[in-house]
């Protein structure tokens, strides 16, 4: 937590150390350089000076401000979602450009604009400019002087108005934009490398609790096999049928659960084979199961084990012994957006595994979070009479 809070600190020092530095470039970027020079008679006097205007200042800097944190905290992620290079462009494109317009339109409000001259001023202010013996001359009604032909004739200036700030802001803008790219794609990277951490560490941890609760599989299987065939002997097809299944669903969760994705039929398969065992505990007048899916799922993989909990925990809570019960399952899909859902009614019975109950349900929720970030939608409603999932995802 203190290293947290410690980089938070340091990255909040260092936005602040960045912004005072774009403070002053903007201040420099905003000043106009004025020098004024009057030649008489091969006489030359020269005055210079810089005016800020800080209101167009502060209004630039507020401009970038919006120009960087609109970038990092909205506009990318926006532009992200199209597919289209070509409209990631035009959009950033022509948000860069309203921002610098609505600099430029302000900076023009903001900034004095006296009046031009060109060609001899007054007599009598140049005679008062040669006159002046301490302090230096009065500056006459114009912004910029490039350079004054001095002569033998009457003075004269000569002006020109190209405003050299407008190319240091232009520059200063695309540098933040440069600055605010940069800064957001090594943020996004930086994220996806924890995630993914966080994701091989939770793997990891789940590898090592499951080969802790392994017996050898080959025993097991073997003992299933000389089960199965021990049923069917006795002509016992219900039993039989009951082992073969087990024995798929182990099969399933010691090999093919270690992958990353399976595809959504075998998840299919496992579902129908553990809904198969968990009636056998039931009459059949106690609990009723609908389960519905597409027929045609090629082409479409998921995260193995992502349903079974909701299913578990349907028989768990939904069905009592005794009493007509209801479980309702769907698996749907349309244009690669999976809809996943679970209905059954509650029964408040005590049950011997109840101190951990919702322990699988915090698993799936957290596997969600890294397996399909940002991917993924889960409602969970519970009224006390019923409990309803219903479970979103894009997959591929």
């Amino acid at each position: 937590m203190n290293k947290i809070k410690k980089r938070q600190l340091a990255e909040i020092a260092i936005h602040i150390l960045f912004w005072i530095a774009v403070f002053y470039a903007v201040n420099v970027s905003t000043s106009s350089a004025i020098t004024i020079r009057i030649s008489r008679n091969n006489a030359v006097m020269e005055r210079k000076e810089v005016r800020s205007f800080l209101p167009a200042t502060y209004i630039t800097l507020v401009l970038l401000g919006i120009l960087f944190y609109g970038n990092i905290l909205w506009l990318f992620k926006k532009i992200l979602s199209f597919r289209s290079n070509l409209v990631r462009f035009a959009i950033a494109a022509c948000w860069f450009l309203l921002i610098f317009e609505i600099d430029n339109v302000a900076i023009s409000l903001l900034t004095p604009h006296d009046a031009v001259r060109i060609g001899p001023p007054p007599t009598h202010q140049v005679d008062a400019a040669f006159k002046l013996k301490s302090g230096p001359p009065a500056p006459p009604p114009f912004q910029k002087i490039e350079h004054v032909v001095a002569d033998d004739g009457p003075p004269h200036f000569i002006m020109d108005m190209i405003d050299r700030s407008q190319l240091i802001l232009l520059l200063l803008f695309l540098g933040i934009l440069g600055i605010s790219i940069a800064y957001f794609f090594l943020k996004e990277w930086a994220k996806a490398d924890v995630v993914r951490v966080k994701l091989e560490a939770n793997q990891l941890s789940t590898e090592v609790k499951f080969l802790r609760s392994q017996i050898n599989p080959h025993f097991l299987f073997n003992t299933l096999n000389n089960l199965f065939s021990m049923a069917q002997g006795k002509g016992n097809d219900d039993l039989a049928d009951g082992i073969s299944k087990l024995s798929g669903m182990m099969r399933y969760m010691i090999y093919d659960s270690n992958a990353e994705s399976v595809p959504l039929n075998k998840e299919i398969a496992y579902l129908e084979d553990c809904i198969t065992l968990n009636k056998l505990r039931y009459a059949d007048d106690e609990v009723r199961v609908t389960f519905d899916y597409p027929a045609q799922t090629e082409g479409i993989l998921v995260a193995p084990m992502l349903f079974i909990s909701f299913v578990e925990n349907a028989f768990k809570h939904g069905v009592i012994i005794g009493q007509s019960s209801e479980i309702n399952i769907s698996i749907s899909i349309v244009n690669k957006q999976l809809a996943f859902s679970c209905q059954n009614a509650i029964y408040h019975v005590k049950k011997m595994e109840d101190d951990k109950s919702g322990i699988g349900l915090e698993n799936v929720k957290r596997r969600l979070e890294l397996v399909y970030p940002g991917k993924c939608e889960l409602f969970i409603k519970n009224d006390g009479n019923s409990y309803i999932v219903n479970l979103g995802l894009t997959v591929a």
